[in-house]
């Protein structure tokens, strides 16, 4: 009897770990290819005849859109399975890169890398990711879970990040997109391993009904409060994934440069978000949230007050990298410490909605601002601001749980 327990137990572990390691390769394609869109600004734009503007527009309609669909993904994971919405959005997600590949002008742009990548992303993003691979892992490692997840969009950004800039070299940008097209149907297979609908947990919630779930939440100050934050979050990550290549451009710096500066975020994000994974199982979620957006907010005006060289450059793309996506295990761990991992998926939908709102107005409006001004001034302020509002936002959650631990 021990022995077959003992087996059992191998076979849970195993099955946990390849639902992981899914989720994270999942992730790492969603945001690998999508954060590399920024190095295709200058070369589409240029081609295209279009200004920063219209460009920044459609990456911004994605993100915007992403976000608007996320509760609705969210709701149909929770309800039907993770597997069939996650070969879903990798389907769509494939034909809005083909449609992008062959841009003419903004309504294909707006079409591809807008309206179907937006649906696409939202289909394969973290909220269907975590809510399949929270409901599977133990309150005390769900945490860190979620941050090795999150560390796979990590990965992506960091390996994707040079691959694109080669194929835009080698083989122009509408290629190079196509090529990226065959690169993320890989998702659709990686999705079997995430099978199964929400599970019963134990934890006090599995009478509960999703409506119940939803409006719990809506009534919780400390779930506007990790809204709101999550917007800034959005805000910063998005304006320099989209705008910093273009930034470095302006003053002299070169293409290379600015993938190896996306490349470097990506890389120290693997470090930062398992380390604010981990951390976040044994300290206090909303302090390390308060901690890691005052941070941020530091370090672009440290990048502000130094001289522009390729050295500090890296510096600032290190880390930035350790405080990238940390924001992503900590706010959903405590939405599922908070809430219970039950609805995960749509209630985290629902914040994520906030932080897509945010990458709309960063990615956006920093194309509006330039074309404006000719400088990204203005958003580099707004940046270090808002981190200072949502380092005090987060101080007044209060961390009880209203479902026992699962």
């Amino acid at each position: 009897m021990g022995r077959r327990w003992k087996k059992r137990g191998e076979a849970v572990t195993r099955l946990v770990v390849l639902i992981i390691v899914s989720g994270a390769l999942i992730a790492s394609l969603n945001m690998g290819i999508r954060q590399t869109f920024g190095l295709f600004l200058p070369p589409m734009t240029a081609d295209l005849g279009i200004g920063r503007e219209a460009f920044a527009f459609a990456i911004a309609l994605q993100n915007l859109l992403w976000g608007l669909f996320q509760p609705l993904t969210g709701m149909m994971a929770d309800k039907f399975g993770s597997t069939r919405v996650l070969i879903l959005g990798a389907a769509v997600y494939v034909l809005g890169l083909v449609v992008m590949s062959g841009a003419t002008g903004p309504f294909e742009l707006n079409l591809g890398a807008g309206l179907l990548i937006g649906f696409g992303a939202s289909g394969t993003g973290f909220a269907i990711l975590l809510g399949a691979v929270g409901r599977r892992v133990s309150p005390e490692r769900r945490s860190l879970a979620l941050g090795f997840v999150t560390a796979g969009g990590s990965f992506g950004q960091f390996y994707m990040a040079p691959v694109g800039q080669a194929l835009i070299a080698s083989q122009g940008w509408s290629q190079a997109l196509l090529i990226m097209a065959v690169i993320a149907c890989l998702m659709a297979p990686l999705a079997l391993a995430l099978s199964g609908k929400a599970q019963t947990s134990g934890d006090g919630a599995d009478s509960q009904s999703l409506k119940g779930a939803i409006g719990e939440a809506a009534v919780n100050p400390g779930y506007w409060f990790l809204t709101l934050g999550f917007f800034v979050c959005g805000f910063q990550v998005q304006f320099i994934g989209i705008h910093l290549p273009s930034y470095l451009q302006d003053v002299g710096m070169s293409g290379e440069l600015a993938a190896a500066a996306l490349g470097t975020i990506g890389f120290f994000n693997i470090i930062g978000t398992l380390t604010w994974g981990y951390l976040g199982g044994r300290f206090s979620k909303k302090r390390l949230l308060s901690t890691l957006y005052f941070l941020r907010a530091v370090a672009f005006a440290g990048f502000l007050a130094a001289p522009t060289n390729k050295y500090t450059v890296i510096v600032f793309a290190a880390t930035l990298g350790l405080l990238w996506l940390g924001t992503i295990p900590l706010t959903s761990g405590l939405i599922a410490h908070i809430f219970g991992p039950r609805y995960m998926a749509t209630l985290f939908g629902f914040v994520f909605f906030s932080h897509q709102l945010g990458s709309f107005m960063g990615i956006w409006l920093g194309g509006y601002v330039f074309d404006a001004t000719g400088s990204y001034d203005l958003m580099w302020m707004a940046s270090i601001a808002l981190g200072l509002a949502a380092a005090l936002l987060h101080m007044p959650i209060s961390e009880r749980r209203l479902r026992e631990a699962a």
